[in-house]
């Protein structure tokens, strides 16, 4: 069986976003979206534990068998770095590790329009950054927080779980917190880190009640907060963060964001038309006060009629976004077919009936 050494060497070859180690089945990494099987015996669980501990803290190894799992960020030599979750499963160890893209992407590799760049010189307000597992969100955050470190002399805090890029100081000085190594929790490195002198922060995720409430704070205290949800559109963005909230406390959280959110970018990825590599499809959400309005007054469904119309301010739908790439030939009809919130139109307009 081979060592990490050799599997990490071979994911970084095949350029995998993720390679995947579990028992009865031979390493295998995904690439462009697809799975392959190295060729390999499949793993036993002697070969997974031996791998897993190859690459894990023995503080690591006692949350697994703790809690079940445990994630951090491991460098492979000087060559990558990789965001590894262990997990245990049917009894057995299994690992995921994520590869880090080693060079920050500039806005136009990622697609990016220039509205989102403006926003980064605002002095305060919420920017999200939604989608689902593996749709790009770290990567989108990382060169935004790039852009802001080489054009503004500004504290920059990243509060991350694990940290994935390393940032140098550039124009600004930049503070990376992790999870687990540095602080406890976002909410306590949010709270705190409001008296270090920050002018941005990073949430690597807004994932509980706590963390939604520090990181409003934050905006609205004169700080620029930028983070991400697993959520799949602008509208239910605003839906998920009002939810969190008690009923008693909704009325007041939708007028907080509708003054402090300044954007929502929602993306996925999608394989090229030539088959290798991927690309971002994004819809882009700018707080105007249409938008403001409608978050007030309970009428999120109504955001995307805002957006369809809104490309002065530099909006745009999922959909638009999708049969943009597919105009210019960079993605298959077929997948922007699959990835449309509305199939038949797209289909029609891909076969060019409308």
């Amino acid at each position: 069986m081979a060592d990490i050494g050799e599997l990490l060497q071979l994911c970084v070859k095949h350029n995998a976003s993720d390679m995947h180690l579990t028992v009865g089945k031979p390493p295998t990494l995904r690439i462009d979206g697809g799975l392959m099987s190295l060729n390999y015996e499949p793993l036993t669980h002697e070969h997974t534990e031996a791998l897993m501990k190859s690459i894990t803290s023995n503080e690591n190894q006692r949350k697994i068998q703790e809690v079940g799992g445990v994630d951090f960020g491991f460098a492979f030599e000087k060559i990558a770095r990789f965001r590894v979750s262990v997990y245990k499963q049917k009894g057995h160890y299994g690992l995921t590790l994520r590869l880090i893209p080693t060079r920050l992407l500039t806005f136009e590799e990622i697609g990016l329009p220039v509205v989102i760049r403006d926003l980064l010189f605002r002095p305060r307000g919420l920017l999200l950054v939604t989608g689902p597992t593996g749709s790009g969100k770290t990567t989108t955050l990382a060169t935004m927080t790039d852009f802001i470190n080489t054009e503004r002399d500004c504290h920059i805090i990243t509060i991350e779980d694990p940290i994935e890029y390393y940032h140098s100081h550039k124009k600004g000085i930049i503070t990376q917190r992790e999870l687990g190594v540095d602080v406890p929790s976002f909410r306590e490195a949010l709270i705190k880190g409001l008296r270090q002198n920050p002018d941005v922060i990073l949430v690597g995720e807004m994932r509980d009640l706590a963390t939604i409430e520090a990181a409003i704070l934050a905006a609205e205290t004169g700080h620029l907060v930028m983070a991400t949800l697993h959520t799949t559109s602008a509208a239910s963005t605003v839906d998920r963060i009002i939810d969190v909230f008690p009923p008693n406390q909704q009325e007041q959280i939708r007028t907080q964001l509708s003054t402090s959110i300044l954007a929502v970018i929602s993306q996925q990825l999608l394989v090229k038309a030539s088959g290798r590599g991927r690309i971002g499809s994004f819809e882009i959400m700018i707080n105007t006060p249409s938008i403001q309005n409608l978050i007030r007054e309970k009428k999120t469904y109504r955001i995307t009629s805002d957006l369809q119309t809104g490309g002065k301010y530099g909006m745009k739908t999922f959909d638009t976004s999708l049969f943009e790439l597919f105009s210019r030939g960079l993605i298959r009809g077929e997948d922007a077919i699959a990835k449309a919130f509305d199939p038949e139109q797209m289909k029609a307009k891909v076969e060019g009936k409308i």
